[in-house]
């Protein structure tokens, strides 16, 4: 097969949460891009509409929800109205995720590490279950990819909340793949490193920014895109006997840390 039909998503549904901005608006567009219809999910409704608009430009399928990915009714009313738009969602990208404001873990407020766990965890683990079980009904097989971090391999300072939910991004994926890989749907992680966006431009964009860049072996930041090749080796039937698997895109930053 000609790697093209490998990673062709014509005739898939994909739904991507945070997809307002950052990387999970490049998710939506590399999605589209490869053929598969995609419903938006994002508190920003004027945002996703933007994207719904530019994706169908294009020629692309899109639908834009507003939902926050805490509220499990709102959830289920996104994957209502996405199988309405174009039948059941087999592609899952939970991308939505909040970063923490940067202090020590005895500093760390109760509800700053409930906040970050709601979004980071709690909803991975919902939206994924929620995704699961609709393919399992209506008997399709699919793809469930879970956003997580290089900070959920090695852990750095001020950022105790978002490494532990990150870590558990990667072991929730391992246990949802163990047990859904016999109905042919396939859970895995994408565990990126610093890729600059509208939430830390500025961060990485000043001297501290500078500082991480020298640190990464290959002394730049993800770009726009990095990320797409392995997303649609996730998603699509190039990806079909992977499972279980976490796949970092960091620019060699993790294999430095553990040298």
């Amino acid at each position: 097969m000609k790697a093209a039909e490998l990673f062709d998503l014509k005739g898939k549904v994909a739904l991507v949460t945070g997809a307002s901005s950052g990387l999970g608006t490049q998710f939506a567009r590399a999605l589209a891009d490869n053929g598969a219809a995609v419903t938006l999910v994002a508190r920003r409704l004027d945002r996703l509409k933007a994207l719904q608009k530019d994706i169908e430009g294009k020629g692309g399928k899109a639908v834009a929800i507003e939902a926050d990915v805490t509220d499990r009714a709102a959830m289920a009313k996104a994957f209502d109205a996405a199988e309405k738009a174009f039948g059941t969602v087999t592609i899952l990208i939970n991308n939505a995720g909040i970063a923490q404001s940067a202090r020590r873990a005895v500093e760390v407020l109760p509800e700053e590490w409930r906040k970050v766990l709601s979004v980071d965890l709690d909803a991975v683990f919902y939206n994924a279950q929620e995704a699961a079980r609709r393919m399992l009904a209506a008997n399709k097989k699919g793809s469930i990819v879970n956003i997580a971090s290089v900070l959920g391999l090695g852990v750095a300072k001020g950022v105790a909340a978002y490494a532990v939910s990150k870590a558990a991004v990667i072991q929730t994926t391992k246990a949802l793949a163990v047990e859904l890989a016999f109905k042919g749907v396939r859970v895995n992680a994408i565990a990126p490193g610093w890729f600059v966006t509208e939430i830390n431009h500025e961060y990485l964009m000043s001297e501290a920014g500078e500082k991480i860049k020298r640190d990464i072996p290959m002394g730049r930041f993800g770009n726009e895109g990095d990320l797409d090749g392995a997303l649609l080796l996730l998603a699509s039937d190039a990806g079909a006997y992977i499972t279980g698997a976490t796949i970092v895109v960091d620019g060699g930053q993790v294999v430095q840390i553990k040298g």
